[in-house]
């Protein structure tokens, strides 16, 4: 009789649980998966809205691959950009959280301070960095004037400076997520550890690189992967500054996929295009978590091999 009675209270525990999980499972369904789910259908689809969606098998993929200089062009921008900003937004971001993860006076509001660039809306921050970056009144270029008494680069209008001058924008935009968790981790980590350290002689250096980066490094993985994963979907900047120029220095991926489903229309030919920039981010994903097994600490694992 325990036994059915037990049996029955887990019953009703799992019915509750599901029931108050189907708001997100209703919502994932109809919201999320199903789109998925057609757009993998249409990306083997000539659709192009108004007419019904005529099956033409591989011809997307094979196009892309092999006819559309304008995919690897802007594959080949976004590979740039995410390999420029992945080290510079993790150094970045790791050096400001140590510097805000002192014990000072007004420490709190330089946190709110830096962190605040990341709440304000995208378009409007864009407008500023196009003011700043303007090369005939921007604040750079009347800097640079200023102090060496020759005109700045171009930056936006420039096909050399066009990638450098996104990659400020999305560092200024970016490091505010990025630092908080990084400063979150470092105040995870137990001061015994620095106390043993000091006790043994150890330099402030030998202790970040013996200390706080090992036990940083399960964080530095998981803002490794998002910071990944978000310099895939680089669009607001292009489209509202650049409009991929100049000389599609400035084409990024999501910018084409764009101009593909709603500026010509090819809703088959982009949802072909969705597929194979998820499977490049998982892709990309999966060596980072395969590699993870080198160099990232896991005090759990540790114990367990003990």
């Amino acid at each position: 009789m325990r036994g059915q009675f037990g049996s029955r209270e887990r019953t009703k525990e799992a019915i509750a649980g599901y029931l108050f999980l189907s708001p997100w499972i209703i919502g994932f369904i109809f919201i999320t998966g199903g789109p998925i789910l057609v757009t993998l259908i249409l990306s083997f689809t000539q659709y192009d809205l108004v007419s019904a969606p005529r099956f033409v098998g591989l011809r997307n993929y094979v196009t892309m691959f092999t006819h559309d200089q304008l995919f690897w062009q802007s594959l080949k921008v976004t590979a740039l950009y995410t390999v420029g900003l992945l080290p510079a937004l993790l150094v970045i971001s790791l050096l400001f959280a140590i510097l805000l993860n002192r014990k000072l006076p007004g420490m709190s509001t330089m946190r709110t301070i830096y962190y605040l660039p990341s709440i304000l809306p995208s378009v409007a921050t864009t407008f500023v960095w196009a003011w700043v970056l303007n090369p005939d009144f921007g604040v750079f270029n009347s800097f640079i004037r200023g102090l060496l008494g020759v005109a700045g680069p171009r930056w936006l209008g420039s096909a050399q400076w066009v990638i450098p001058s996104f990659l400020m924008m999305s560092i200024w935009g970016s490091i505010g997520p990025t630092m908080v968790i990084f400063l979150a981790g470092m105040q995870g980590i137990p001061e015994q550890l620095y106390e043993a350290a000091r006790v043994d002689g150890a330099s402030n250096v030998r202790q970040f690189f013996s200390i706080t980066l090992p036990m940083l490094s399960p964080v530095i993985l998981f803002n490794l992967i998002m910071s990944l994963i978000g310099s895939f979907q680089v669009f607001t900047g292009t489209y509202l500054l650049t409009q991929g120029g100049p000389n599609y220095a400035s084409y990024f991926y999501v910018f084409y996929l764009y101009k593909n489903a709603f500026t010509q229309f090819k809703m088959g030919y982009a949802s072909a295009l969705a597929w194979v920039m998820f499977l490049i981010i998982l892709a990309c994903t999966m060596v980072v978590l395969r590699s993870s097994s080198i160099w990232v600490y896991y005090q759990s694992d540790k114990s367990d091999k003990k």
